[in-house]
């Protein structure tokens, strides 16, 4: 056996190889020397990276495609029990591994960070990965998007430090047990798994119970969910070490000040009575935030507060949060993830502080008919905050329609709320719709979880003729 490898990992399959998740730990595996194979739906950079790695990578879903001597078969919440490949496994007796335990099981002998929290998990993973790699601790990380530095949302490194984006959503972050755990925020999202608040909170709870002895809990002290967790926490796991970080006067790590430079902040900490200045080369508060509970988390392992600071000042951004895809006609077209209204209206923010006098024109596309059904309100009056928004058909993802769920729920909110929306149900036309509305000095933001992102190249294209 490959040194590094799991027993059950040498020879693994993966269904569904090209997602954020999966993927990840596919070329992890790749790197340490095993022999990766799986499936996805369509072609994409996603696997021509891992093919390039030495995985083999089928297009389409097949129970040919699954290799007899398979030694696992590596499933995300999202495969469905028909799955051709997954039945062939149970004819075959392969034994099936949820990526969280396919990813704990990476972590295995390292010291390691597990992100979480509602939203900022796959920047806040990234900061540390780029600022960890910035010092030359050549960490391993896997995260939920690709960074804009390397390229990528995995890799294996040689140094002991594991960082990883710990998901939530269907209670797998409680398969690690991480030396350091971030919670970033805590919201009731997720709907299909989460009845009330109270379940979330006790997923979280768990969660900061496999925090490993002497390892140190993260947490916001400024949002709402996350200030009761650390009541909750502390509660129940007295002995665990909780450092609280934020804007509020009683956070450990305190932020003084934020000062917006543009498209970049300023951030002012106070560290054990002492002020640490550095720089955030992302716009908005948010993500100075989350800089900042990157900071606590490498401080928790050990890293020199001066030394990490710096380093975090070198993060430049992931794809589709906050990214710049181009400017054409004198228009900015920046693409964003953003998909709950919490995140919605941070970004939105966001762009208003970096540009003052241009006029903010949204591509919104709603993601999952469960969340559009319990937020689809909060999302539209997000858009207030917008100029002018052009409003998408849902994009369902995993899930199927929901009877009376569509995106005019949030159209209605939002012009309730005084926003200037358009709803358009072709998105192909969505490119020459958004360059007639916008004119120079504006900047187009496309916003959601789907394929909204394909847009923005298209929509420079139409501006540029």
């Amino acid at each position: 056996m490959a040194p590094g490898i799991p027993a059950a990992m040498e020879r693994p399959h993966f269904i569904g190889i090209g997602g954020a998740g999966m993927s990840g730990i596919a070329k992890i595996l790749a790197q340490r020397g095993a022999k990766v194979a799986g499936s996805d739906a369509k072609e994409s950079p996603t696997a021509e990276a891992l093919r390039a790695l030495g995985a083999t990578v089928h297009i389409g879903h097949a129970a040919g495609h699954l290799a007899d001597d398979a030694s696992c078969v590596v499933v995300s919440s999202a495969i469905r029990a028909d799955n051709p490949e997954l039945v062939r496994a149970g004819e075959l007796s392969i034994p099936v591994v949820h990526r969280s335990d396919a990813l704990a099981s990476l972590m295995g002998g390292l010291r390691s960070i597990a992100v979480a929290g509602t939203h900022g998990k796959t920047t806040t993973t990234s900061m540390l990965a780029v600022a960890l790699s910035e010092l030359d601790l050549d960490p391993s990380y896997a995260i939920g998007g690709d960074l804009a530095g390397p390229g990528t949302n995995a890799t294996h490194g040689e140094g002991d430090i594991f960082v990883a984006e710990a998901d939530e959503s269907d209670r797998s972050f409680q398969k690690y047990d991480p030396d350091v755990a971030i919670v970033l925020n805590v919201e009731l999202d997720h709907h299909a798994n989460y009845a009330s608040m109270d379940e979330i909170y006790e997923s979280f709870e768990t969660f900061a119970g496999k925090i490993v002895p002497e390892g140190t809990l993260v947490v916001s002290a400024d949002q709402s969910g996350a200030v009761e967790l650390t009541r909750r926490v502390r509660e129940a796991l007295p002995a665990l070490t909780v450092v609280t970080y934020g804007e509020s006067e009683t956070a450990d790590v305190r932020v003084h000040k934020i000062a917006p430079r543009g498209l970049t902040s300023e951030v002012t900490v106070i560290l054990g009575g002492k002020f640490l200045t550095f720089t955030v080369s992302v716009p908005g508060r948010h993500y100075a935030l989350n800089a900042v509970a990157a900071l606590a988390a490498g401080i928790a392992l050990g890293i020199p507060a001066h030394n990490l600071a710096s380093a975090l000042g070198t993060y430049t951004g992931v794809k589709r949060r906050l990214q710049l895809k181009g400017e054409a006609a004198g228009v900015q077209v920046i693409d964003s993830y953003a998909h709950h209204p919490t995140e919605m209206t941070a970004d939105l923010e966001a762009m208003r502080g970096a540009v003052t006098d241009a006029r903010l024109l949204v591509v919104f596309q709603p993601h999952l008919f469960s969340r559009t059904q319990e937020l689809g309100t909060e999302m539209g009056q997000a858009l207030a905050l917008a100029d002018a928004s052009v409003v998408l058909d849902i994009y369902p993802a995993r899930e199927d329609p929901v009877p009376g769920v569509t995106s005019a729920l949030i159209i209605d909110a939002a012009t309730a709320a005084g926003a200037d929306v358009t709803a358009v149900h072709d998105k192909d036309r969505v490119p020459e719709v958004v360059a007639g509305m916008a004119t120079p000095g504006d900047l187009v933001l496309t916003m959601g979880a789907g394929d909204v992102t394909d847009l923005g190249p298209r929509i420079l294209d139409h501006l540029s003729s």
